[in-house]
């Protein structure tokens, strides 16, 4: 009999539960807080993912993911992450139990040199279960200790960890489970459940509800704490960087990554209220194919793309959306009046009424200076003859109005020519194109292409010549396919090549860490940002294309290894002289309307000096050794040596000879 009592009695505590259960699990009213709410207002990234568990085993077994965790830099800039892995390996039925439960991960800057990673995980109606705190003992040894402390009324878990000394601060709001390293950043969670700020946030929300829940994880970006993270890694004040976080506010990307580790993403942005004009105008303005592949050089690190249905359509909206700021309307307004009245041009008709459908600015490995990017500008036109007659009529103007008198050099056949309006492109098109303040300029073929520099447009005028372009290179023309053939925004990088031009402008500390980290940069050699207008935001797709390091440095090109002293010829036993002695280096002048060209040693002899004529090497040649005695005489006519050249020795004595 007592046996039987104690049976139907333990039965009994068994129904009592299952009641419970069922109760919790199905009955008890659904009062489920959104993650979103969570997480503290001033998030750089948030990364979210309906199956966090998959999501993580996939990124954490591709190609590149293994590869990036060999680099020390990398390993500690993921060190939660990496702590987080170690956690699910160890534990890997627990956290198969909370898979297919909404997972976000969120960064924020905590100082001015670091940032905090911060979780939230949704346990749905299992949250309302007391014993899974209490499980949360099973997951401690003896290494750890486990507190508690109350902070708003909430209760906050410290996990501590005896060894690394190192504490994790936990938290149960309703059905969430809020962790981080950062116990600031639980707190100010705690504070978001009580009033929520980025949860509320409609630009957020409006990009939230478009991006949806597909594919492997989500990611969003917080435009507007950009920066902050940005300067973590340089002090150096960067203006494109200030650009993105004024103009944007929220973008958000749905990622696939396939089998050969290429990241996909696709997703939407929107942009600030107060921008820079342009953007608001190409969204309103359509899309158009991308043809500046066809003069850009194949050694291009950078490619920015404004496409549109048409620049007359774009002008006239660039036009109207500053309207809504007055001051700014008149201002601009005053200062294209003021030009136009002055050198006897209009605007519309002589800049306006030939571009064509797409502007782009290109930075391109210098061929000259490694301390130095070269920059241009292309400008599409819709007819080359209206682009040519309008341009010389407007050079006319400059020369009969300024002091200004420079005359067009021909190089192969291309005229090159002088835009002497200071701040032209910067008054027209807004702050983003005032790195071309005092343009040269050439047109080829459909193309006219604006730099500082008459050498930029001299390389340029030798790839296009050459066929060196990426209309031509294989791999820029499969990576290009992944995107739509028509856009409003599209950002190209040659990451190889980038890096270079990053390296010559550094410090040398800067220098050694980039070429200390080199190989888990480039390993990512190709980056590529789309966007297209929809509805009032952006359909935005982001490429990142990874490869085999020995494979990068064999395809695509690139001038920085590490930069090895290279050992000075030995002089040989004979000391013979050649006729190798008259092979000359190629001279860069920047002034091509300048009668000479003159190089110095340090000590302020001349080094060589040359005459010129439209910035060609055109009659006498001169060389001299640094105490100032003759080295070299000769001749030039259009570029190629002509006459008798003549070698000195140190003495002035002439020992070679070579007839031209």
């Amino acid at each position: 009999m007592t046996k039987k009592r104690i049976l139907f009695g333990f039965l009994g505590l068994i129904v009592l539960y299952l009641c419970y259960l069922a109760y919790i699990f199905i009955l008890s009213p659904k009062t489920n807080l959104q993650s979103i709410y969570l997480i503290p207002k001033d998030a750089v990234f948030i990364i979210e993912s309906e199956q966090p568990v998959e999501s993580w085993e996939q990124i954490s077994k591709s190609e590149g993911w293994r590869h990036l965790k060999k680099n020390a830099y990398f390993s500690d800039l993921t060190e939660n992450i990496q702590r987080v892995d170690t956690i699910f390996n160890n534990n890997h039925k627990l956290f198969e139990f909370f898979d297919n439960r909404s997972l976000f991960i969120s960064i924020h800057m905590i100082s001015p040199k670091d940032y905090g990673i911060f979780y939230v995980l949704d346990l749905k109606r299992i949250a309302k279960l007391q014993l899974l705190k209490t499980y949360l003992n099973t997951l401690l040894d003896d290494g750890y200790v486990l507190s508690k402390r109350t902070y708003h009324e909430q209760e906050i878990l410290e996990v501590h960890d005896r060894e690394s000394k190192e504490t994790m601060y936990l938290a149960f709001i309703k059905n969430q489970l809020v962790a981080s390293y950062t116990h600031t950043l639980v707190e100010a969670s705690i504070d978001q459940y009580m009033e929520p700020v980025l949860g509320r946030n409609l630009n957020f929300l409006e990009i939230n509800q478009k991006v949806g829940h597909e594919d492997l994880f989500r990611m969003y970006v917080q435009y507007h704490y950009f920066d902050d993270y940005v300067q973590m890694y340089s002090d150096r004040p960067s203006d494109w960087v200030k650009r993105v976080s004024e103009n944007f506010l929220f973008s958000g990307f749905y990622f696939d990554l396939d089998e050969n580790s290429t990241l996909t993403a696709n997703g939407y942005t929107n942009i600030s209220g107060v921008n820079e004009y342009y953007l608001e105008a190409l969204q309103k303005s359509g899309t158009a194919k991308r043809s500046v592949p066809e003069v850009a050089p194949n050694s291009t690190a950078l490619y920015i793309s404004y496409g549109f249905d048409s620049f007359a359509e774009f002008y006239k909206n660039f036009e109207s959306v500053q309207q809504n700021d007055p001051e700014q309307f008149e201002s601009y307004q005053t200062s294209i009046a003021k030009m136009e009245k002055f050198l006897k041009i209009d605007i519309k008709e002589h800049f306006v009424s030939w571009i064509g459908d797409e502007i782009a600015v290109l930075q391109i490995q210098s061929h000259i200076n490694k301390g130095k990017n070269d920059v241009a500008l292309v400008l599409k036109a819709n007819d080359a003859e209206a682009a040519k007659t309008n341009l010389d009529f407007v050079v006319e103007q400059i020369r009969k109005k300024t002091p200004v008198k420079f005359k067009a050099v021909n190089y192969k056949d291309y005229e090159i020519n002088f835009l002497s309006i200071k701040g032209f492109f910067k008054m027209l098109l807004g702050g983003r194109f005032d790195e071309f303040d005092k343009p040269y300029f050439t047109q080829i073929d459909d193309f006219v292409i604006f730099s500082d520099s008459p050498n930029t447009l001299k390389g340029i005028i030798d790839k296009v010549s050459e066929g060196d372009i990426l209309a031509t290179s294989e791999e820029f023309k499969s990576f290009d396919e992944r995107f739509d053939s028509e856009s409003s925004v599209f950002v190209y990088s040659n990451v190889p090549l980038l890096f270079d031009n990053m390296y010559a402008l550094a410090d040398a500390p800067t220098k050694q860490k980039m070429l200390k980290n080199k190989d888990f940069i480039i390993c990512f050699p190709q980056v590529g940002l789309q966007l297209s207008p929809e509805d009032d935001l952006f359909e935005s797709r982001l490429v990142l294309n990874y490869r085999n390091v020995d494979e990068v440095k064999r395809t695509f090109k690139t001038s920085t290894s590490v930069n090895k002293a290279i050992p000075k010829k030995q002089a040989s036993a004979s000391t013979e002289i050649t006729d190798a002695v008259f092979d000359l280096k190629p001279i860069y002048p920047t002034d091509l309307n300048a009668k000479s060209f003159r190089k110095q040693y340090t000590n302020g002899n001349t080094r060589f000096e040359v005459d010129l004529k439209d910035g060609l090497k055109h009659g006498r040649y001169e060389e001299f050794y640094p105490d100032g005695t003759r080295k070299i005489r000769g001749r030039f006519r259009d570029d190629v040596q002509v006459g008798t050249w003549r070698y000195y020795d140190k003495n002035g004595e002439q020992v070679h000879k070579k007839r031209f």
